[in-house]
């Protein structure tokens, strides 16, 4: 199995875990998919797609930081 397989599995339980509102769980089980990505990207000589998902990975994580923090200015419940 390679990084590839396992980053889309892993992409697949996170997205299950949003499903079921488990979002901070989920942010954890998608930073593991872009760790398999970058890992994949730089086995295969591609720096620059490797930059991108680092730097993806940075943001999203700083946004998890932020939600976690309770910063966040929208909900994702509807306001009646």
């Amino acid at each position: 199995m390679n990084f590839a397989i396992i980053g889309g599995i892993l992409l697949n339980i996170g997205a299950y875990l949003t499903y079921k509102g488990k979002v901070y769980e989920a942010v954890i089980v998608y930073l593991f998919a872009d760790i398999c990505w970058m890992i994949m990207a730089y086995e295969r000589g591609d720096m620059l797609g490797s930059i991108f998902i680092v730097v993806g990975t940075f943001l999203g994580f700083l946004a998890f930081l932020k939600m976690r923090k309770g910063a966040m200015r929208k909900s994702l419940n509807h306001e009646k």
